[in-house]
């Protein structure tokens, strides 16, 4: 049985899962879709046509579902699909897609701290912590395992690569390569991500590689191309590691950082 405060607002045709939770003066819209065990709390939005899978955490003043600022919207079928266990704290706010038939969307097992913004048409993995202040700009695609720290800023169209990192208040104009870790204004790769590396358990010789690799795209004065080549030639270059890297370029547009 779904827990619902006499101040809340559930539109009708909402759809609620078994155990949901929904705080005092909370608003749920016509069109949303929650997942078993979610809890919204007081004051929060969870609107628009928001599809939220189970054990979510929406926390006061957070808005969900928004309408897309993207001034190219014309109307249509837009829409928000989240997967379960995320946690959206206060203020944060995730926007609709902007095309009619399409959807932003986000996995499993994120945290999206105060204040943080997640604009039209992004593409989130898993496990992404992203900081306070920290904002997605339209379209852009984060892998799994990423790390997003304070106030920085991912313009539309970038991709982040799974396990790196974007540093407090980081300018990030382009893409951040997987394992790597990327700081300043404009963002750039200084190192790899090594602390958080060691963390999910990877072993010495895929850190040791992992170091390899930004040599050969940052320190040995090759342009991207030639980094590819040099990669595709790399000893290692059947490791899943060094595939990994391979297929994130050939789906990047924006250019490395």
């Amino acid at each position: 049985m779904a827990d619902i405060h006499p101040t809340a607002i559930i539109e009708n045709g909402a759809q609620l899962g078994g155990d949901v939770r929904i705080g005092a003066y909370a608003y749920i819209g016509a069109h949303v879709q929650l997942g078993a065990n979610t809890v919204v709390h007081h004051h929060a939005t969870v609107e628009g046509n928001t599809v939220m899978g189970e054990d979510n955490e929406v926390y006061p003043y957070a808005f969900i579902g928004g309408k897309t600022q993207d001034k190219k919207f014309f109307g249509g079928d837009l829409g928000l699909t989240i997967g379960n266990r995320n946690t959206f704290r206060e203020y944060s706010s995730i926007h609709m897609s902007t095309i009619d038939g399409t959807r932003t969307i986000i996995g499993d097992d994120n945290l999206f701290l105060g204040y943080s913004h997640v604009a039209h048409d992004c593409i989130v993995g898993n496990e992404l912590i992203m900081s306070g202040n920290a904002a997605l700009g339209g379209h852009v695609v984060v892998e799994d395992n990423v790390y997003i720290a304070w106030s920085a800023g991912i313009s539309p169209f970038c991709r982040i690569g799974k396990y790196a990192i974007a540093g407090a208040m980081a300018k990030v104009t382009q893409d951040i390569p997987p394992y790597m870790m990327a700081d300043g204004s404009p963002a750039k790769v200084v190192f790899i991500n090594k602390v958080r590396l060691e963390r999910a358990g990877f072993s010495p010789e895929d850190i040791a590689l992992a170091k390899e690799v930004f040599k050969i795209i940052y320190k040995q004065g090759l342009n991207r191309s030639q980094a590819l080549d040099a990669l595709k030639q790399h000893a290692a270059r059947d490791s899943w590691f060094i595939q990994s890297m391979l297929e994130f370029s050939s789906k990047s547009e924006r250019g490395f950082a």
